[in-house]
């Protein structure tokens, strides 16, 4: 049975906004009392945490689909709808965010770094809020939006400070259990380890983790063997051990020898150079594993390499390697550049960025132009298409952005096809172009004058100048995305 899983496909859905709601209120003596619909809820969101308690995305191996729960839509008497709750999934530290392509999203590493993986879509705003001077009681409100489909790739890289490398059956595990209080499965064949493992070690003040990875065999860096599950757990520690076998009975094997395949693996991996190395000779405590380390020890030495003999069975040597890796680790931490504290970029948009796109394309031989924009995009997912009065407010919105000047610059005709959105989700329609948008050509659309008590001479010509002096200004300003 599987235990450990650090590669899954994950597929999430963040919830759906609710819907606004368009309600006129009612009481006794008091029939048509305004409107009063509610906005509709936020949708929740998918939200990737890093949990220390967990070590394994095995919970997501077995459930890779995962959706956060819809916001409620709105209701009348200004009630607006309760918002999706978010799903917070707990991942390790150390996992990476990839999206289907392999490019990388988000590295979560320290405990409580969070990602969000889905957006919830926004709820639709209900008649209430849509209601203006020049629009007293909508007789439509705004649909929510749908939430984020995304299918991403979570890879686990294990967080350790030193990372114990070699072949199979080099005593690793047996040096991890002895140097630390983990208790790795050990036996006398190859791949015994098959899944890393972490153990604390305490060396003076200093204290740091290490991990026993599976062993590499040659071609280990080309999907051999464990390897390439095993280096994926290797780049992000910052001293790499070399365990050399002075006992092995293979015939065709020594420790210079292995140390120059492992390296090798290690350089055809890459982006491992810069990381401080030791090598260990273990198994001292054999009489024939004693001379070999004396005979290649100097060889070593030479190249550069710090070398300990030790014995995790007999206990030889383990303290001196518990405090060099100390030194090593505090050494890696200290050249750490330090954190810089959260700046905040702010991009100003161009003077000239209209926040849309019009370009002309070909569909069987007629001329369609695609708008492409954030908000063009968005007020059409809004709209509900079985009402009217909502189609023209979706009119007055496009207009206000200058979407039907941008396609009478761009050559767009009476009758050709206008698409807003991408080529698989797009609204398209004939283009009719106006001298003004909707609102305008309707009139006062959207007010009943049932709402109007009579009003004095006087009155009636203030608020008749009031309009018109309210018509010089642009129609209907309020956006309340912006």
């Amino acid at each position: 049975m599987t235990t450990f899983v650090d590669r899954v496909d994950l597929h999430v859905a963040a919830g759906n906004g609710g819907h606004g709601c368009a309600s006129v209120h009612r009481e006794k003596f008091k029939p048509l009392g305004g409107p009063d619909g509610g906005n509709g809820g936020r949708g929740g969101d998918v939200i990737l945490t890093v949990d220390q308690s967990v070590t394994t995305l095995l919970d997501y191996h077995h459930s890779p689909h995962r959706k956060a729960t819809n916001g409620k839509p709105g209701e009348g008497g200004f009630r607006s709808g309760k918002d999706g709750q978010d799903l917070v999934l707990l991942v390790p530290d150390g996992t990476v965010v990839l999206d289907k392509a392999g490019n990388v999203l988000a590295d979560l590493v320290g405990h409580g770094t969070s990602y969000i993986a889905a957006q919830g879509g926004r709820g639709g705003l209900g008649n209430a809020a849509l209601a203006s001077a020049r629009r007293k009681a909508p007789g439509f409100a705004l649909l929510g939006e749908p939430g984020d489909l995304q299918d991403v790739v979570l890879e686990l890289k294990t967080v350790a400070d030193v990372a114990l490398v070699g072949y199979p059956s080099a005593g690793k595990s047996s040096l991890i259990s002895v140097l630390s209080a983990a208790k790795p499965k050990i036996a006398d064949y190859p791949f015994t380890t098959l899944v890393p493992n972490l153990g604390v070690v305490t060396a003076g003040s200093t204290v740091y983790t290490i991990a026993d990875v599976p062993g590499l065999i040659p071609g280990a860096s080309q999907g051999r063997g464990l390897g390439l599950e095993f280096l994926r757990h290797v780049e992000r520690c910052s001293v790499l051990v070399h365990v050399l076998d002075t006992a092995t009975l293979e015939s065709d094997r020594d420790p210079l020898s292995d140390l120059d395949i492992i390296e090798e693996e290690l350089r055809q991996y890459g982006g491992l150079d810069n990381r401080p190395r030791i090598v260990v000779l273990n198994k001292v405590d054999v009489p024939d594993g004693k001379d070999l380390a004396e005979m290649v020890r100097p060889d070593l030495e030479a190249r550069g390499y710090r070398v300990f003999e030790v014995s995790a069975v007999a206990h030889i040597g383990l303290r001196e390697l518990s405090f060099g890796l100390a030194d090593l680790v505090a050494k890696a931490r200290a050249a750490r550049p330090k954190e810089e504290a959260t700046r905040i970029v702010i991009r100003p948009k161009a003077v000239d960025d209209a926040g849309f796109t019009v370009t002309r394309e070909e569909f069987d031989g007629e001329p369609l132009f695609r708008v492409r924009g954030e908000k063009p995009e968005r007020w059409v997912r809004q709209t509900d298409f079985n009402n009217d009065e909502a189609v023209g407010y979706l009119a007055d919105r496009l207009n206000r952005l200058g979407v039907e000047d941008r396609l009478m610059k761009a050559g767009a005709r009476t009758g050709d096809g206008v698409a807003i959105g991408p080529e698989d989700n797009a609204v398209v329609f004939d283009w009719e172009p106006t001298a003004m948008a909707g609102a305008e050509m309707l009139g006062r659309r959207g007010e009943d004058h049932r709402f109007e008590a009579p009003r004095p001479a006087a009155q009636r010509r203030r608020d008749k100048q009031a309009e018109r002096d309210e018509s010089l200004r642009e129609y209907d300003e309020f956006d309340p995305f912006e």
